[in-house]
């Protein structure tokens, strides 16, 4: 049972740790994570599938087992995403989070997938307890696979068309069983809130309040001239629209303008978005430089940018979106629920039908008109303001603390 007095968050996440014996790494905003859980939560249990240190990437940092005061309890899971793997340890670990929730004072899972979800089964497990738990979520992973789905022909089709309608059903099962949703972004907000006894839109972000864009770099964006500066960081993915991204830039440079645009990440579409920009013979105005594993690096060229270009194509929430907010980079793309939500108080932003030419068509008139880009500069900046891992994980523990 929970030590009388002291408040332990119990949180599975689908996010992997990566280890070699009992020298794990962790992504490094996670591990930032673990550190505004705890200004919230006096101790934390934290369970993560496992996964060789060897698959891990550059931007991680060390997980301890003294870290934080040794206040973090690391569990390991073990990571089996196929049906005959996850139900030989189905039985063994369902017995070891019983036991973790027994201990545990308050409960947080963040859901997303079908086998190997080990977060949906705690949430059902919770719930046969009588124990009151919140579902988190940041992406609609059904619908995000059914864009997979689309995207495949023949065997696969089937096989990830039937994945997604069974992981749909799922989700919704394992929502209406927890006490409290926490759906991060509008997006996700919309899909799910309907199911939930008590749903929140909440937000996830892992920047302080110095990441914030200052006065005076402000005030000297606002004032440049040149060239449009264009950015983007994220995975070169179909769901990401990445092809899409190449398009809209070709149909600018075809329109006269000026621009310098930069998609920082990689993935399965990069070489393909590099031919494209090859094709189009856009090689000095479009580069694919690839992941930058540098955060701070990142954020300065965020703040240096002019627009945040997106072609989304899933009902998702993107930290990058705010990370452009709080930089002052005003957010330009295909219209959801979730951008429009972020730039609700002070439209930093322009969202389009979601197609190359709208997009493109926006983006030559924010190009000719240098004062009206100006202004939404400074929106945008205002709309990111609120933005701070402080704010927003304080939000969370406190919904969390007050439904249990």
């Amino acid at each position: 049972m929970p030590a009388v007095g002291l408040t332990t968050l119990m949180l599975v996440l689908p996010l992997p740790i990566f280890c070699d014996g009992d020298a794990c790494v962790i992504d490094r905003q996670a591990h930032n994570g673990i550190r505004r859980w705890l200004d919230n939560f006096d101790r934390l249990i934290l369970c993560m599938p496992e996964l060789p240190a060897a698959d891990a990437s550059a931007d991680v940092s060390p997980l301890l087992k003294d870290d934080f005061g040794g206040r973090c309890r690391l569990v390991r899971l073990p990571d089996h995403r196929q049906p005959v793997p996850f139900m030989k340890v189905l039985g063994t670990t369902t017995k070891q989070l019983d036991a973790l929730i027994d201990e545990s004072t308050h409960l947080c899972f963040a859901i997303g997938g079908l086998f190997g979800d080990w977060a949906a089964v705690a949430a059902l497990r919770a719930a046969k307890k009588g124990r009151k738990a919140a579902i988190w979520t940041d992406r609609v992973e059904s619908e995000v696979l059914g864009f997979t789905a689309s995207q495949a022909t023949g065997l696969r089709k089937v096989y990830w068309s039937a994945t997604a309608w069974a992981m749909r059903h799922y989700e919704r099962l394992v929502i209406r069983r927890s006490a409290l949703g926490l759906f991060h972004g509008a997006d996700c907000f919309a899909a799910y809130a309907a199911y939930s006894p008590d749903p929140h839109l909440v937000h996830d972000i892992h920047l302080s309040e110095d990441s914030r864009i200052s006065p005076a770099e402000l005030d000297a964006k606002t004032r440049r001239s040149g060239p449009l500066s264009i950015i983007y960081a994220g995975r070169a993915h179909p769901d990401k629209g990445v092809l899409e991204w190449v398009e809209t830039l070709n149909l600018l440079a075809h329109a006269g303008v000026d621009y310098q645009a930069t998609w920082y990440g990689d993935g399965p579409q990069f070489d393909e978005a590099r031919r494209a920009v090859s094709a189009a013979g856009l090689e000095g105005s479009i580069a694919f430089p690839g992941p930058l594993r540098d955060r701070d690096a990142l954020m300065r060229h965020m703040r240096a940018a002019d627009i945040f270009l997106f072609c989304h194509k899933t009902p998702e929430s993107p930290r990058c979106l705010v990370e452009a907010l709080i930089s002052g980079t005003p957010i330009v793309g295909y219209d959801s629920s979730y951008p429009d939500d972020l730039i609700k108080e002070h439209r930093g932003g322009v969202l389009t039908e979601g197609n190359p030419v709208a997009l493109a068509r926006a983006l030559e008139t924010l190009a000719k008109d240098r004062e009206r880009l100006a202004t939404l500069t400074r929106a945008a900046a205002a709309d990111g303001y609120p933005f701070t891992d402080v704010h927003v994980f304080r939000h969370r523990s406190d919904l969390i603390k007050a439904a249990s």
